[in-house]
């Protein structure tokens, strides 16, 4: 089976998300996203660690850019440059210790959650990326609304079926 086919075979096991969501603008994330907020990150091998996050737009909001500060994963911040390129969106990551990773990526907006999802490269293995952001309701014990962001990835190279958590990240208004 050609790559493209089995990259083929592996998006339509999503078929949840895609068949119910819609393709959509940067600027419709740009809009509940930008601003200043506080939270936790986490992945599988490090236990939670405040960060605070910045969302920047850009006037005409086709281009995101989202620092996360220093101890989320590096000593060092890390950006995510989120811009819009006909109707792909093109994501440069950078975090000061590895080389900065460019992806293609396309924006899926479904019942007030966003999601990127991409062909790319995760701990040095092929990949399907998702990058999810989904909304926190306000409640009782979560006093705060926010959105909880989840980087997300199946390898091209298991058998498996499900994506798998990299990291995640909650961001809180201060």
């Amino acid at each position: 089976m050609k790559m493209s086919g089995l990259l083929l075979g592996l998006l339509t096991l999503y078929v949840p998300l895609t068949a119910l969501a819609g393709k959509v603008p940067l600027a419709e994330l740009c809009v509940v996203l930008a601003g200043e907020w506080q939270g936790t990150a986490a992945n599988p091998t490090l236990a939670p660690m405040a960060v605070s996050t910045s969302v920047m737009c850009s006037a005409d909001k086709r281009n995101i850019y989202i620092s996360v500060s220093r101890g989320s994963r590096f000593s060092n911040s890390e950006t995510w440059w989120f811009r819009q390129q006909q109707d792909k969106v093109l994501l440069v990551y950078g975090n000061g210790v590895t080389e900065d990773i460019t992806q293609q990526l396309t924006l899926y907006q479904q019942a007030g959650s966003f999601s990127f999802l991409g062909e790319g490269e995760i701990n040095q293995r092929p990949a399907l990326v998702q990058l999810q952001f989904d909304p926190i309701k306000a409640s009782i014990e979560q006093p705060v609304a926010g959105w909880q962001w989840l980087q997300s990835a199946h390898y091209l190279d298991d058998d498996s079926e499900q994506y798998q958590v990299v990291r995640a990240l909650s961001l809180l208004k201060p």
